[in-house]
Formats: C-alpha cells, sequence, structure tokens
C-alpha cells in the first residue's frame, strides 16, 4: 500500500504492531513534527487478550461491562431471534422470500436465514442504499424481499427508499431492528428517527410490535402487502410469550389498533414495546382512582382513526407513548389526526416520548428513565398533564382487561 498512499501525497508508515503501545507512541511522536499528510498503518487483533473474543469476533463484536463470554443459563429470546424465527417460518411457506442485510447477518438475525436459505440470503456489504435498490430490483421480479437492518443505519439510503421502492410502490419489507435507544452504543446507534423519515413517505405501511407474536404477525402482514411496509421494533429482551404457528397465518387487518384495556378516564396510546410501561402506569393510576384506557397501537400509519378519534371524543384526554423523537413521530401524527377531524380544541393531548436532543450513551433503563418512559415516569407526566385527575381519590378498583383480536 505504500506506493498507492505517498501517490496521493500521503507520508505511510507501517505497517505496526497496534498491540505494541511503547513502539505507537514513539511513532506518533515522530510523525507529529511532519507538515504533511500522514497515514499510520496499524494492524490488531479483535479482541486481543481475551479468549472468548479472539475465538469469535463475530459473536463478540460488541459486549457490555458485565459480559463474561459465558451464556446466561436461561433468558428470554431477543426480538432479533424472534424475528429471525419467524422470518425462517415464512420462507418455508413461500419461496419467493429473501432477506438482505448490509454487513450486519449476526446482528439482525438474517445468519439464521442464511443458514436454512443460503440460496435466498444476500450480505451487500456496507453499502444500505444498495441494499434497499436491490431489494426494489428484486421486487419487480416477483421476489418479496425482507430488507433487515438497524434503524439509525437505514437513514443512509433514504433517497433510494423514495425513489427506487415508494415512488414504485414495491412490496419491500424493511425490518427495522434496534427501533428505539439501543443503550451503550450511544447517540450515533438510537433508532429514534424511522417514524418520522418514514410516515412522510406515500404508499409505506409502518408498524411497532408490543411483542414478539405481534412481531410474527406483522411480518406476516407485511409479506401480502401489495407496496413497502416497515416494521420497528428494539433490540433486546421480547416479553417471553411464545408465537404458535397458527400466528403467522394470522395477518393483521391494516391500521386496526387494539384496545387492551378500557378506561373512563384517559386514554394511554402505547406504539410498540413501551406498552408494557402503560399497562403498569395503567395500574399505578388506579390505585389513585384514576381509570385509564390503554390501547396497542399497532400502526404508526395508517392510524386506527375510528378508535383514535371514539376515544378522543368520549374520554377528552389522550397521552401518546413512543420509545422515538416527540418531532414528526408517532403522537405528531395522533396530533395531526385530530385536528384534521375537528377534535383538537376538545380533547386534551399530551406526548411522551424524546425530546429535541440525541441521547447519550446508558443501559436502556438508564435512558428510559432519563427520558420519560417508565411506569412512574408516565404517571407523573398524566397528573401534571391533567391536574384535574390527580385530584380524584384513592380507590382500589383497577380498569378492566380487554381481549386479543
Amino acid at each position: 500500500p505504500t506506493v498507492i498512499w505517498e501517490e496521493l501525497g500521503f507520508t505511510y508508515v507501517g505497517p505496526l504492531d497496534g498491540h505494541d503501545i511503547a513502539a505507537l507512541m514513539d511513532v506518533f511522536q515522530r510523525v507529529k513534527a511532519l507538515d504533511k499528510p500522514v497515514l499510520v498503518h496499524v494492524q490488531t487483533t479483535k479482541g486481543k487478550g481475551y479468549a472468548p473474543a479472539e475465538k469469535d469476533a463475530v459473536g463478540l463484536h460488541g459486549v457490555s461491562p458485565r459480559s463474561n463470554g459465558k451464556p446466561p443459563e436461561k433468558r428470554v429470546p431477543t426480538y432479533t431471534e424472534a424475528f429471525a424465527d419467524a422470518l425462517v417460518a415464512l420462507a418455508r411457506r413461500d419461496s419467493r422470500i429473501v432477506a438482505i442485510t448490509a454487513a450486519m447477518p449476526g446482528g439482525t438475525g438474517v445468519s439464521r436465514f442464511a443458514a436454512e436459505f443460503p440460496q435466498r440470503a444476500f450480505d451487500v456489504g456496507i453499502a444500505e442504499a444498495h441494499a434497499v435498490t436491490f431489494a426494489g430490483g428484486l421486487a419487480t421480479q416477483g421476489m418479496r424481499p425482507v430488507v433487515a437492518i438497524y434503524s439509525t443505519f437505514l437513514q443512509r439510503a433514504y433517497d433510494s427508499i423514495v425513489h427506487d421502492i415508494c415512488i414504485q410502490n414495491l412490496p419491500v419489507v424493511f425490518a427495522l431492528d434496534r427501533g428505539g435507544l439501543v443503550g451503550d452504543d450511544g447517540r450515533t446507534h438510537h433508532g429514534v428517527f424511522d417514524i418520522a423519515y418514514l410516515r412522510s413517505l406515500p404508499h409505506i405501511t409502518v408498524m411497532a410490535p408490543s411483542d414478539e407474536v405481534e412481531l410474527a404477525r406483522m411480518l406476516a402482514t407485511a409479506l401480502a402487502l401489495p407496496g413497502p411496509s416497515a416494521i420497528r421494533y428494539p433490540r433486546g429482551a421480547a416479553t417471553g410469550r411464545e408465537v404458535a404457528p397458527d400466528e403467522l397465518l394470522r395477518p393483521l387487518p391494516i391500521g386496526k389498533a387494539r384496545l387492551v384495556r378500557d378506561g373512563t378516564d384517559v386514554a394511554l396510546v402505547a406504539l410498540g414495546h413501551p406498552l408494557a410501561a402503560a399497562l403498569k402506569a395503567a395500574d399505578r393510576l388506579a390505585e389513585r382512582g384514576i381509570s385509564a384506557a390503554v390501547v396497542d397501537a399497532r400502526f404508526a400509519k395508517p392510524l386506527d382513526s375510528d378508535l383514535l378519534c371514539g376515544l378522543a371524543s368520549r374520554l377528552r384526554r389522550l397521552v401518546t407513548i413512543e420509545e422515538h423523537v416527540l418531532a414528526g413521530g408517532f403522537g405528531s401524527a395522533v396530533a395531526e389526526l385530530l385536528a384534521d377531524r375537528g377534535l383538537g380544541g376538545s380533547v386534551e393531548l399530551t406526548r411522551i416520548g424524546i425530546g429535541d436532543t440525541f441521547v447519550e450513551h446508558g443501559t436502556q433503563a438508564e435512558l428510559r428513565e432519563i427520558v420519560g418512559l417508565t411506569p412512574d415516569a408516565i404517571v407523573s407526566h398524566v397528573l401534571a398533564s391533567f391536574p384535574g385527575l390527580a385530584l380524584r381519590p384513592t380507590s382500589p378498583e383497577s380498569a378492566s382487561a380487554g381481549g386479543r383480536p
């Protein structure tokens, strides 16, 4: 490589042993005196000194401070694993289904798909725009492509989504892993903008599951649609619900939410996995004598206008909850709906989500505490937003639970 870099005007130094700290410090001190561009070529061994990482560079690409190289004795499967299992099960029934990833087969679950269908899995490398356009090309030929990608990385392919998928109204499924706060990877990796940058596009359907059963049904739904769709789901453990095989045969009615619990005072409308926090918040509100309806929104686009406007007209108080920025997000979509239906002046709407900021590093639990997405924070937000409810006498009664359609 010396000739290439020197032809470009760089002084090339290396290759150097990246684990010899003393030698590196000496080289860095010497090159600081040069008055021209310098390229220092350093070679390292990934996970050097930590045997589990040296043996599994892909699996140990990212580790927590508490990682000891040993899997836990028992754990709840992740949303990524639930997605991979559902995709494989659906692909066994439909040979048109193909999976595409941009250099993240392990992180997105596509490696699980590739193990069973090696001729139907494609890793295009770190080229997200190509992944999207490639998927569009496959869709024009009758295939059903699923682009499995981290939410934050799909931002790199926005022009391709607009021009090559949505304008063409092609049946491409975007499986947006890491939709929400990802934790220790920090502000470059949080997937908190996807609803805003997708819901403005014509033709696309945008969904978010509250658990792994909903995720499986949404994937089946997306693969049956005639146009583009996106499913956003979080990093980390799902809820532990078992996905029965027949769930894959039960696509969701498009744009229909689920009333999980009815109430008489306020409606908590959650999109995706924050539903669990909303249900706990409703229980705590019930202890204060406040009856909260809880809705699993399911769709960020299209919205369930009948259910949402019906609750708004009846209860007059709505709270939207999302692990996404407030600007342009799910809550904004609900506000637009109410305004368009002439309900904006008669309904009190408050939105819970991420403010106008880039969220820093931290565990998911820590970050949800900071941005106000915990059950206690939701309760506090409700009481602060609707002072009249805070004056209610404490009651032991809680709202009744509804069924799953």
